[in-house]
């Protein structure tokens, strides 16, 4: 109810291929941050002011967290409501009532929607492998407790670069940033696989090279999805930003739940036992899991981007015509 129609303002702003990248990677700079802020905040709340493991301090440190989440959620959304208006010309498109079925079978009329959303369906099942198993890995395959700050070091990493990625983005063109965003993630994170007990500093390493592509390979997707809103309404006269945006939700929530879902029922089907030392199918089948299976997935995912047909010129010529259609200068 929240997210859909915030990221469906998103495409609104601008028509720009250029300017899109700028506002929408930004946005998503920003989301990156807000991850961060959330995972911290915890930690500081304990460390600072309520530390203990007793049940009222718990309690104390929870009725914080929401005493200081749930106005500023309320605040952060009624902002954008007020401040973010619906452009003029989006308003000014025709848009007969049509059911969602309707506007599904349109979609899949629509080429670059249809190789970017399996792309990046492909990417989304593989990348919440690790995400999901990562405390699992860093335990019993590095015998570390630090995981925490591997994905800060992750994190923070793919914020830094970020700019740089949008950057190169304007310069070189969306697609061929998402792919080499996709190779830098991917290529330093498959050394990861044959990393084993103690090698801490090592996973150290490759998880901050592997941050490097993150932010490109988390920020792009959006701005080449805007384009293809863009496509629908060459094709078919009308905007649907809602509907896109509806449905590239559903594909991300669904894979990251069947990510999360295989990547636990798996790991139980090796043997797994909470708490306790786990056996060589149980760590090899982590090892494949968590570094092997996303790296094979950005590998198809990275085949299938090839095809994306939207550069920065035919973009421009799509504005174009879909101007001169309307009849305007």
């Amino acid at each position: 109810a929240v997210k859909v129609p915030y990221e469906a303002l998103g495409p609104e702003i601008s028509l720009d291929y250029d300017e899109r990248t700028r506002i929408l990677g930004t946005r998503d700079g920003l989301v990156l941050i807000g991850i961060i802020a959330a995972v911290a905040f915890p930690a500081v709340i304990e460390r600072f002011f309520l530390s203990g493991d007793d049940a009222a301090t718990l309690r104390a440190r929870l009725a914080v967290m929401a005493w200081t989440y749930t106005p500023a959620v309320v605040l952060a959304c009624w902002m954008c409501a007020a401040g973010v208006q619906e452009r003029q010309w989006a308003a000014l498109v025709a848009r007969a009532p049509k059911s969602f079925w309707e506007d599904f079978r349109r979609s899949l009329s629509n080429r670059p929607f249809r190789i970017l959303l399996t792309a990046y369906t492909i990417s989304s099942f593989g990348n919440n492998l690790p995400a999901t198993l990562i405390l699992y890995y860093v335990q019993y395959v590095l015998g570390s407790t630090r995981a925490d700050y591997y994905l800060m070091v992750y994190f923070v990493t793919g914020i830094l670069f970020l700019p740089a990625w949008i950057a190169l983005a304007r310069r070189v063109g969306k697609k061929q940033s998402w792919l080499l965003a996709m190779a830098i993630n991917t290529g330093a994170f498959a050394g990861v696989f044959f990393l084993g007990y103690g090698d801490e500093n090592a996973y150290g390493i490759l998880v901050g090279l592997s941050g490097i592509g993150f932010g490109g390979a988390f920020a792009l997707p959006s701005t080449m999805q805007a384009d293809v809103i863009d496509y629908h309404e060459w094709l078919s006269g009308d905007r649907v930003e809602g509907f896109y945006i509806g449905v590239w939700s559903v594909a991300k929530k669904l894979s990251a739940a069947l990510g999360v879902g295989l990547g636990l029922w798996l790991l139980g089907q090796a043997g797994y036992e909470p708490y306790a030392t786990q056996s060589e199918p149980v760590i090899l089948r982590l090892r494949l899991l968590y570094a092997l299976v996303p790296s094979v997935c950005n590998a198809i995912a990275f085949a299938v981007t090839l095809a994306y047909p939207l550069d920065k010129r035919a973009h421009r010529e799509l504005i174009l015509a879909i101007e001169k259609r309307k009849g305007n200068a």
